[in-house]
C-alpha cells in the first residue's frame, strides 16, 4: 500500500445517547481522531451502532450529528472510501448518508481481502443461536412492512419512543459488557465455528459488545473486539503488515489481550 496507506476501523459511538452532553463531547472527540487520521486512511469502516437511533423518513432525518457527518463528507471528498456495517441501533439507515456522504451501508458481514490477509467484518450482534428473543427482534425491526407502518408515525413521537426504549434497556442491561472470557464470548466462538468453513480468515473484527479485546484462536487468527467510544475510545488500525487495536484516550478504558 502506498499513500493512504492505512485502513481504520470504529464501531459503537452510539451518538445521540443520552445525556445529550456527553453526546456532544464524545461526538466533538470522535471527530478529533478523524482529523488525525486524515491524512492517511485510505479506509474507514464503522461496524455498527454508530448512531443510538436512526430512523430515515423519505424526507426528514434525525437532528443533529453535524460535526460527525461534516468531517464524513470532507474525508470521502479527498478520497478516503467509507463503509458502515450497520447494528442493532441504527439498522434504519438507508439511502439518505449514501447519496449525502459517499457512505457505503452493509447489512451483513462482509469479508475483505487486504494484502493478502482476509478479514470479516461484521457489527458481531445475533451470534448467539440459542438467543431467539434477540433474534425475533431483528426480525422485526428488519421486516420491511412494519418500517412502512412506522414511518407513518409522526417523527417528534416515534424518536421519543426509541430513546425512551434505549435508556429502559440500557438502565436493565447497563452500557459495558463484562467479559466472559475467550471459551464464553459468543463472537470467539462463532469465529471458531467460521475458522473450520474458511481457514483463511486472519482478523474476525466485531463491535457490539462494548469490550476492547484482541483473543488469537489460531498461529494467525484473531477475534478482535473493538470496544466503543463512551467509555473504552478504543479503534483499530490495519497498516498493510498489522493490524493493531489502539487506545485514542488512555485515561479510559482497557484492551483485553489473550
Amino acid at each position: 500500500m502506498s499513500g493512504r496507506s492505512s485502513i481504520y476501523f470504529a464501531s459503537d459511538l452510539h451518538l445521540g445517547m443520552h445525556p445529550p452532553e456527553e453526546s456532544l463531547r464524545r461526538e466533538q472527540l470522535f471527530v478529533q481522531w478523524l482529523e488525525e487520521i486524515r491524512q492517511d486512511a485510505a479506509e474507514l469502516w464503522l461496524l455498527g451502532d454508530v448512531f443510538d437511533y436512526w430512523f430515515e423518513y423519505q424526507k426528514v432525518v434525525p437532528r443533529g450529528f453535524t460535526r460527525f457527518l461534516g468531517k464524513l463528507a470532507t474525508l470521502h471528498d479527498e478520497g478516503v472510501k467509507l463503509h458502515m456495517i450497520t447494528g442493532n441501533h441504527d439498522i434504519w439507515v438507508f439511502n439518505y448518508l449514501p447519496q449525502e456522504i459517499g457512505l457505503e451501508i452493509h447489512r451483513n458481514e462482509v469479508t475483505r481481502i487486504w494484502n493478502n490477509r482476509k478479514f470479516l467484518l461484521g457489527h458481531g450482534d445475533g451470534l448467539h443461536q440459542g438467543d431467539i428473543l434477540y433474534r425475533f427482534l431483528q426480525a422485526v425491526f428488519k421486516n420491511r412492512l412494519l418500517q412502512w407502518f412506522y414511518a407513518r408515525l409522526h417523527p417528534n413521537g416515534s424518536t421519543a419512543f426509541a430513546h425512551w426504549w434505549s435508556r429502559k434497556s440500557r438502565a436493565k442491561h447497563g452500557t459495558y459488557g463484562v467479559f466472559q472470557g475467550p471459551d464464553q464470548e459468543h463472537q470467539v466462538q462463532y469465529a471458531r465455528q467460521q475458522l473450520r468453513e474458511d481457514p483463511d480468515i486472519e482478523y474476525f473484527i466485531f463491535g457490539h459488545r462494548h469490550i476492547a479485546y484482541d483473543i488469537r484462536i489460531g498461529d494467525r487468527n484473531h477475534v478482535i473486539c473493538l470496544g466503543d467510544w463512551i467509555g473504552n475510545f478504543t479503534y483499530g488500525v490495519y497498516d498493510g503488515e498489522s493490524f493493531r487495536l489502539k487506545r485514542y484516550r488512555e485515561d479510559q478504558g482497557e484492551i483485553i489481550r489473550l
